[in-house]
């Protein structure tokens, strides 16, 4: 049986359909969704933390059936498609070999609870098993909770957790992790609140800046929430009278001080792409046009770059040397996805 969630936190819900699993096949295969990336609101535990929180949520004999493993976020439904079933095969692979040669059965379950439940029905190769939601238990309101009054929280939804996810949670909520997330849940509520009375659900625009020189990419350190110290291209909100574009190498220029004319930078342009994902921003729906500037080689070197308006510092970094866990929001799935695309 193959069971895909984020898991933030772990909760009763989630290990009732696991126990079902485990009653209806001889393997589960977890795969944590979200994994790989900073910490935010939204996905505030590591994979490791949640695969700590769901094993010990289990006997030592019901943990040796049981597989997790980590699943990036692809923003894309074929790659993720992709790596779900590299991962599935690779666990069948491993632990199942029928003697007789034939096929092993895999099956999908899970709960089919919103709009973000669709991938329910994106594998028909596999069998799958829908779970009634129990007792009406969901991740969202326990982490909002949480992070508004972790004490208060964890009183008022201690029947819905495991007490090995109770006591990581209290644990954490001691961490200097969880007053920085914290602090990020009230400006996010706060961002959210003024928008509140809106004829309509805001949707914003931004434009964002992959520069590229000699396998490095110009990248810069948030100054404020949400994000504050998080790496992340340079880019913002297009104004009301620019042209994405403009806006583009507005930010640019801006926020790392880079001494190239705007005509220069523009001609440097090789890739484009709307990044539109409903959840690629914590603040809420917000479509981003990345561009990818190619700089050609010189004698001098890189050209010099600081940090200016919301960037606490700039830096050209090694693109190799980019750690998915440090970067803001989707900016690290940006940045490959424009690479690929510039080298076809």
């Amino acid at each position: 049986m193959v069971f895909v969630g984020r898991f933030r936190p772990f909760h009763l819900g989630h290990l009732t359909v696991m126990k079902r699993a485990l009653s209806l096949g001889r393997h589960l295969i977890v795969l944590v969704g979200s994994s790989r990336q900073a910490r935010s609101h939204r996905n505030p535990f590591r994979f490791e933390e949640v695969r700590s929180c769901i094993e010990g949520a289990f006997t030592p004999e019901e943990c040796g059936r049981i597989t997790v493993l980590p699943l990036i976020d692809r923003y894309n439904d074929l790659e993720w498609i992709r790596d779900v079933q590299a991962a599935v095969h690779g666990v069948v692979v491993q632990h199942h070999r029928p003697a007789d040669g034939s096929p092993p059965k895999v099956g999908l379950i899970g709960h089919s609870k919103d709009h973000s439940s669709y991938y329910l029905r994106m594998f028909p190769q596999w069998g799958a098993v829908e779970c009634a939601n129990f007792q009406g238990i969901s991740a969202t309101p326990i982490r909002d909770a949480y992070f508004a009054d972790a004490a208060a929280a964890l009183e008022e939804w201690k029947e819905a957790l495991p007490a090995t996810v109770a006591a990581f949670l209290a644990e954490f909520a001691r961490t200097d992790e969880y007053k920085r997330l914290a602090e990020e849940s009230a400006y996010i509520a706060k961002y959210r609140a003024g928008w509140a009375n809106a004829p309509y659900p805001p949707t914003f625009l931004t434009a964002d800046a992959v520069v590229v020189l000699s396998g490095h990419v110009l990248l810069v350190e948030r100054r404020g929430l949400p994000g504050r110290g998080l790496l992340a291209l340079p880019g913002g909100f297009v104004g009301q009278h620019e042209r994405i574009k403009d806006a583009m190498i507005r930010e640019l220029r801006e926020e790392t001080k880079l001494k190239i004319p705007a005509g220069f930078l523009e001609g440097g342009i090789r890739a484009s792409q709307i990044f539109d994902h409903p959840y690629r921003s914590t603040r809420g729906r917000t479509v981003t046009q990345a561009f990818l500037i190619q700089l050609k080689p010189t004698d001098e070197g890189f050209p010099k770059v600081r940090g200016g308006d919301d960037a606490r510092s700039a830096r050209w970094m090694p693109i190799a040397e980019i750690d998915p866990e440090r970067m803001f929001e989707d900016h690290f799935h940006i940045i490959q996805t424009l690479i690929a695309l510039s080298n076809n």
